[in-house]
């Protein structure tokens, strides 16, 4: 016969108990197929102590996980809005020794991956969260989250050649859809454009750029869906407003800012 206090036991023994991989997934840095990856290449450790085993069990309420030496936390999912300078890589290591977007995060204490990526050459608005769900949902293609790019060209540039753009190029992956298309100035024999489009393929701003006869000299993003860079200095961040993640497709609620926005506004770019 068990009794209601040892079931009682069992259930917080369960809560308090999980896999690793499952600790990492569950405070949302990543899916679990991504845990195992960070676990196998070493970059966890539990109480100190380095753990490469996915399912090694661990007491939630006992134990200290660390991801890359910052602390695993669940629970409260961080949004932020990275102005991304030109010369950094959308990833956390390079192994030739390149700046990163994480050199910029320095003073944010949480764990936070960016939603998608930026070219290593161009700069601009880049999502950066813990929360998964918010970030597949704006990434996934079937969602359409449109982004728009300030586009400055190598040549001056036709209103036929803005049209081709607007209806779309041939590329070699596919032509591309059609986009919106605004001609903001013309200086120095260069185009500068706005460009509004809903795919995000590899340097596809580039290569449609190409298609039509010119090259791309700068680009920035400047918005995803309604959220726009504004006055945000050039590698510094801020939270984005509860109303922005609702905006972009996250849940009501989920977009109240954790620890200080003042904080985290704060955060400089890397000396060069």
């Amino acid at each position: 016969m068990i009794h209601s206090g040892s079931r009682q036991g069992q259930r917080h023994a369960d809560v308090r108990l999980k896999t690793l991989e499952r600790v990492l997934s569950k405070a949302g840095l990543g899916s679990r197929t991504e845990a195992r990856k960070w676990i196998g290449a070493g970059r966890v450790c539990v109480n100190g102590r380095l753990i490469q085993t996915p399912d090694h069990w661990v007491d939630l309420e006992r134990d200290r996980v660390t991801l890359n030496g910052k602390p695993v936390r669940a629970g409260r999912k961080v949004y932020l809005l990275l102005y991304k300078p030109k010369g950094y890589l959308t990833t956390y290591k390079d192994p030739e020794g390149r700046p990163t977007v994480y050199d910029l995060l320095r003073e944010v204490e949480e764990w936070v991956v960016p939603v998608g990526r930026l070219d290593l050459d161009t700069s601009g608005l880049l999502v950066m969260t813990n929360d998964t769900q918010f970030a597949e949902r704006l990434t996934n293609p079937e969602y359409k989250a449109p982004k728009t790019y300030l586009v400055k060209a190598s040549t001056l540039l036709s209103d036929e050649q803005l049209d081709r753009l607007r209806q779309g190029v041939a590329l070699k992956d596919g032509p591309t859809s059609t986009a919106v298309v605004t001609r903001v100035r013309d200086s120095g024999g260069r185009t500068f454009f706005e460009i509004t489009m809903t795919e995000g393929r590899n340097r596809q701003v580039r290569r449609m750029v190409e298609a039509v006869g010119s090259k791309v000299l700068k680009l920035v993003r400047t918005a995803i869906g309604p959220v726009r860079i504004g006055a945000l200095a050039i590698g510094k961040c801020r939270m984005l407003t509860r109303r922005e993640v609702e905006a972009l497709g996250g849940r009501e609620g989920r977009g109240k800012p954790a620890g200080s926005p003042h904080r985290a506004s704060a955060v400089r770019a890397k000396d060069k």
